[in-house]
């Protein structure tokens, strides 16, 4: 069966058809890659797709191999003194051609179970893309072990493990971005930008799904901010501490929004209209998503959504810098209006919104390299769709440390 025959994601009535991917010029190997990609991550296979070039196909194999990393951490039936070494020494399983393991009994263990043929296109890549992947590999399996039996404390820790699950994500997808030639080397080389870009999403998946990962058991509120508002985590889902617990959530959102000059900087730096998109459209979305969440009693008694047609209007407008930074300006305001005189985080949402005003007004000092034109509807329409499951899910589908 040809999975890439079509791949259709429907948004707000619209509907938006992935043309077929000529995966017949592709060696087995790679199509068999790119059929686990398909299998593991659907949205994030047809976003791949959109990407130019070569870059692509390193993209493809960087998301798999993160993925197998990701499947390790998850495995609970593997004993900890093995599963630590395991993610240690993970990145060095890409240069050993015969490796695999067939012990795990996770849903995605199938790129573990044919991990050859992954670190064979692997090893295929130019050694720029290599370099990257193995390095980020590595330094991710590092902090998924140091985060296997640990809760996140204080915000620095908090700071440190979005690194971990997703910053890195971000510092990779750049430096291949660089790699590539489709940008210039500083989008590589400015790891800090980078890893903002993954801190933002991050933060709002994990403010967003409080009442999520409560259910499930999970925590990842950092304890240093919500240890003043309530004794336990789950306190704040109870009714007679909704007050506390919304003043909890509005000083984590104002947390997060100290990445979006950062988020700026680094899209206002990107030339291709293809990587500007696959980073551009989770950003604004991510803004929305707290601006919809911020003094919300909702994020504690169910999902907080935005609405479909409002994402589609935001994911064909962001195109463009210019775009970009008023979409930014338009939802900080919409925060600015919000904001409770009596919130002890008050002032410090006053100063984060001024501060990303200044960067989004019109003619601010911050200008762009390259003005983009609107691309097609067709286009438009297919990365609101794959972007919308983007946001929702790429962090978590990278990597969910500590989650177990």
């Amino acid at each position: 069966e040809d999975i890439y025959n079509l791949l259709r994601f429907k948004m707000g009535g619209y509907r938006a058809v992935m043309p077929r991917m000529d995966t017949d010029s592709l060696g087995c190997g790679l199509r068999t890659c790119y059929r686990y990609l398909n299998q593991t991550s659907r949205s994030f296979a047809a976003v791949i797709q959109a990407l130019d070039g070569e870059l692509r196909h390193a993209v493809c194999i960087f998301y798999l191999v993160l993925r197998a990393l990701d499947t390790v951490e998850d495995d609970m039936s593997i004993p900890l003194d093995v599963k630590v070494p395991m993610l240690h020494e993970f990145h060095s399983h890409l240069y050993q051609p015969d490796w695999k393991y067939t012990e795990s009994k996770e849903k995605d263990r199938q790129v573990l179970e044919d991990f050859p043929t992954i670190s064979m296109e692997f090893r295929n890549l130019s050694k720029v893309y290599q370099d990257v992947i193995s390095d980020i590999c590595h330094k991710m399996g590092v902090g998924m072990a140091e985060f296997l039996e640990k809760k996140v404390d204080s915000q620095h820790e908090w700071d440190k493990y979005c690194h971990y699950v997703a910053g890195l994500v971000g510092i990779g997808l750049s430096r291949l971005f660089s790699a590539s030639e489709l940008e210039d080397s500083i989008v590589g080389q400015d790891t800090e930008l980078a890893n903002s870009m993954g801190l933002f999403l991050q933060k709002t998946n994990i403010i967003r799904d409080y009442l999520e990962d409560q259910l499930e058991g999970r925590e990842f509120w950092p304890r240093e901010v919500w240890s003043r508002y309530a004794k336990k985590l789950s306190d704040l889902a109870k009714p007679e501490n909704i007050d506390v617990a919304v003043q909890c959530l509005n000083e984590l959102i104002t947390n997060a929004l100290h990445h979006v000059p950062d988020v700026l900087t680094y899209l206002s730096r990107l030339r291709n209209q293809s990587v500007f998109n696959f980073c551009a459209i989770p950003q604004v979305m991510a803004i929305a998503t707290l601006a919809a969440c911020y003094n919300n009693q909702q994020v504690f008694r169910g999902v907080v959504k935005i609405r479909k047609g409002q994402a589609v209007t935001l994911m064909m407008d962001a195109t463009n810098i210019q775009a970009v930074k008023a979409i930014m300006y338009q939802y900080v305001e919409e925060i600015y209006q919000k904001i409770p005189s009596t919130d002890p985080s008050s002032n410090k949402t006053q100063q984060v919104i001024a501060s990303i005003r200044a960067m989004s007004l019109p003619g601010s000092p911050m200008a762009s390299r390259h003005h983009y034109s609107p691309i097609y509807l067709s286009c438009a329409m297919l990365l609101a769709a794959l972007s919308w499951q983007y946001l929702s899910t790429l962090s978590k589908e990278y990597v969910q440390a500590g989650e177990n």
